[in-house]
């Protein structure tokens, strides 16, 4: 499999509906290059523009979703198109994943679990998920999670249990604490014995420097390609077989213990 990572850079002076055309235009570059295409978390509004996310939601089937379906099936790949400030029919904000087939079907949407801003922020503006999604494409499994969740395990062991193989992460990540991101995207690699693809974003959100550094990691925690701070578009080639391998090889899920008592005081 051939993965390419788009590290969009969100430039505030450029308008959202400019930002999907230029986006779209990219994810149709890669036509004969790749057969999964990847996009960064809010990549429409910037991941720290909180005072935008009311303002540029939109639902499911909004403008984002109308341009890369159309993108996705223009390459034929399959697409990850990152994330959007999700509006609910009942007015309530989500931060969204989407992920279209190469006839441009939404396969997948993800509902990101864990808000990043403690009591500010994302954490307070939207609403929480609270369903895991796998996907099958391309002859393997894909568990899809987004950027904070990188810092929860029990969410990647939750994807491995119902079969992922490849783990994709959206994410606008902050340079501040970048070192964070490639260990975490490693460590989540190793013990999930596992594919990390995972796709950030360029540019400055609202302030914030993000980390860049779009990241490939294989199931024994190698880094296959890691991309610069600058936007640019990330591609490596992938077995996702190689799994299986792995966790023949060191079957080191099947010892898991689970259900353990709490500690006695």
């Amino acid at each position: 499999m051939r993965a390419s990572l788009i590290q969009v850079a969100v430039d505030e002076g450029e308008s959202t509906a400019s930002r999907r055309t230029r986006v779209a235009s990219l994810v149709r570059d890669q036509a004969g290059v790749a057969d999964l295409v990847m996009l960064p978390e809010l990549w429409t509004t910037g991941a720290f523009a909180y005072q935008r996310f009311a303002d540029e939601a939109e639902p499911i089937d909004g403008p984002t979703h109308e341009t890369m379906a159309k993108a996705a099936s223009d390459a034929g790949v399959w697409l990850h198109a990152g994330s959007i400030p999700e509006r609910d029919p009942d007015g309530s904000l989500y931060n969204t994943s989407l992920l279209f087939s190469p006839s441009g079907e939404l396969t997948a949407a993800y509902r990101k679990i864990h808000r990043f801003g403690f009591d500010q922020g994302e954490a307070v503006l939207m609403g929480a998920g609270t369903e895991l999604r796998t996907v099958r494409l391309a002859g393997t499994t894909a568990g899809l999670a987004t950027c904070y969740d990188l810092r929860f395990p029990e969410l990647f062991r939750g994807l491995v249990d119902a079969g992922a193989e490849v783990l994709l992460l959206s994410a606008g990540w902050p340079e501040r604490r970048r070192a964070h991101w490639t260990l975490l995207a490693q460590a989540r690699a190793v013990e999930n014995q596992a594919f990390v693809l995972a796709c950030g974003t360029a540019g400055t959100h609202a302030g914030v420097p993000q980390a860049g550094h779009s990241i490939v990691v294989d199931p024994w925690g190698e880094v296959l390609a890691q991309a610069g701070a600058e936007e640019e578009v990330l591609t490596v080639e992938f077995d996702p077989a190689k799994v299986a391998t792995v966790r023949e090889q060191f079957p080191a899920l099947k010892d898991r213990v689970l259900g353990l008592a709490a500690p006695r005081h």
